[in-house]
C-alpha cells in the first residue's frame, strides 16, 4: 500500500478524479461533533468561479454549507461527520480506505466532481448541500429544513452500492432503566438485581413476533450505552441502555406500542408462564417485577420511507437511516451512492475507486435526467 501522492489525480475510464482532495478530506477528523473543522475546509476548497456558498449554523457549533451553482432545483446532499474512531486514508491503486472514505466523505468527494462535470457542460440550477450530525440524530437536516425553503429534488448520498434505494427502514430510539435494590452479592434474596432484570426484558423482547415486512423484510433491533457501574460482589441498584430500533412499514407503529406498554406497574403487556397444579403451563397475569421497575423514554427516529426511482439504474431497498427523511423541505427525493453498507463503521472501511467513478458518471446522468 501507499499513502496518496502529492497533488494525484486518477482516470478511471474517462473520468479524472482529484484524488489528492479527496486525501485532504480523509485526513480531517470529523467524527461527530468535530465536523466544524471539515466545514471549514470545504468552505474554501470546494468553491469554483461559478458557485456560491451559504453557511448554516445548526446550534451546537457546527454548520451545514450549501453551494450554489445558480438557483438549486436539484440538491446533491450528504453529510459531514463520520462515526468514530477516527482512521487515517490509505491508498492501495484500487481502494481508498480509511474512517470516512464510504460513510460518507466519497458521498461529497464524488458528489462535488459530479458537480464539476455539470459545471463544465454549462448547466446551473444545482447545488451540493453538506450537513452536519447525521451520525447522531440528523440535527443538521431539522435546522437546515428550517432555515431553508428546499427545493423540488434531493439526491442523498449514503452507501448503497451505486443503487437507486426504493425504500429504506425507519429507526425508534428508547432509553431503558432498570431500578434495582443493591446488597451482598452472596444474598442476593434480600436485593433486586437490576442486570437480571435487563436479562428478562431481553428475553421477553426476543419473544415478540414482528410481522416480516414484504418490502424491508425483517425488524431489528441493537443495544447500545450499556451502563451498570456495580462492583462484582454487589447487586446491581441501576442499569441503563439504549434500544434502536430498525421498524419496517408493517412495524413502526408497533414497535412504538411495544415500548410504550411494556414498562410500569400498569403494564399492559404480559410475558412469560407460569406453573399451575394440573402441570400445565399458562400465560402469566401478572405484570413482571422486572416491568415494574423499569421505565422507558423514548427519543423519536424516523420513519420507513419510500423514495424515488428513475429508469436505467438498478434499485433496491436498504436498511440503514439517513437523513432523507427530515428533509422535508424537499418534495422528491432519491438515496443513492457508492460504496457499500457492510463496510461502512467497520475497521476495514474502504470505497473502490471505480465505484467513485459510477457514481460520478450516475450522479450527472441523474441530473441530466431529471433536468429533462
Amino acid at each position: 500500500m501507499c499513502i496518496f501522492a502529492h497533488n494525484a489525480r486518477v482516470c478511471v475510464d474517462d473520468i479524472a478524479m482529484d484524488i489528492e482532495l479527496f486525501s485532504d478530506i480523509l485526513k480531517i477528523d470529523s467524527t461527530s461533533g468535530k465536523e466544524a473543522a471539515l466545514a471549514d475546509y470545504l468552505q474554501e476548497r470546494l468553491l469554483t468561479s461559478y458557485c456560491r456558498v451559504q453557511r448554516f449554523e445548526v446550534g451546537d457549533g457546527t454548520s451545514n454549507l450549501l453551494f450554489s451553482w445558480g438557483e438549486p432545483e436539484i440538491v446533491f446532499c450528504s453529510h459531514l461527520d463520520t462515526v468514530p474512531p477516527y482512521i487515517p486514508p490509505v491508498f492501495d491503486g484500487s481502494a481508498v480506505r480509511g474512517r470516512g472514505s464510504c460513510d460518507a466523505k466519497g458521498q461529497i468527494f464524488a458528489m462535488y466532481e459530479a458537480c464539476k462535470v455539470l459545471e463544465s457542460k454549462g448547466y446551473d440550477g444545482f447545488g451540493l448541500l453538506l450537513l452536519a450530525g447525521e451520525e447522531t440524530g440528523s440535527f443538521g437536516a431539522k435546522a437546515f429544513r428550517e432555515q431553508y425553503s428546499g427545493a423540488e429534488w434531493v439526491i442523498v448520498g449514503e452507501p448503497t452500492d451505486n443503487h437507486m434505494a426504493s425504500a429504506s427502514k425507519g429507526t425508534k430510539s428508547f432509553e431503558v432503566t432498570f431500578e434495582g435494590q443493591a446488597f451482598h452479592s452472596g444474598y442476593p434474596q434480600y436485593g433486586l438485581s437490576a442486570v437480571e432484570m435487563f436479562n428478562d426484558f431481553m428475553n421477553a423482547l426476543r419473544s415478540i413476533v414482528f410481522p416480516k415486512d414484504e418490502i424491508l423484510g425483517d425488524t431489528t433491533w441493537n443495544v447500545g450505552k450499556l451502563v451498570s457501574d456495580n462492583p462484582q460482589n454487589i447487586l446491581s441498584d441501576r442499569l441503563s441502555c439504549r434500544v434502536y430500533f430498525r421498524t419496517t412499514f408493517e412495524t413502526d407503529e408497533m414497535v412504538c406500542n411495544v415500548m410504550k406498554n411494556i414498562a410500569g406497574e400498569d403494564a399492559r403487556l404480559r410475558f412469560g408462564r407460569r406453573r399451575v397444579q394440573d402441570g400445565s403451563d399458562i400465560v402469566a397475569k401478572e405484570v413482571a417485577q422486572w416491568q415494574k421497575s423499569m421505565t422507558v423514554r423514548a427519543f423519536g427516529g424516523d420513519s420507513p420511507t419510500k423514495y424515488e426511482t428513475l429508469d436505467g439504474f438498478p434499485t433496491k431497498p436498504v436498511a440503514f437511516g439517513s437523513d432523507a427523511p427530515q428533509l422535508t423541505n424537499f418534495r422528491r427525493k432519491i438515496l443513492c451512492g457508492p460504496g457499500s453498507i457492510l463496510v461502512a463503521h467497520r475497521p476495514e472501511e474502504h470505497i473502490l475507486l471505480d465505484d467513485l467513478r459510477v457514481a460520478i458518471d450516475n450522479y450527472v446522468k441523474i441530473f441530466e435526467k431529471l433536468k429533462g
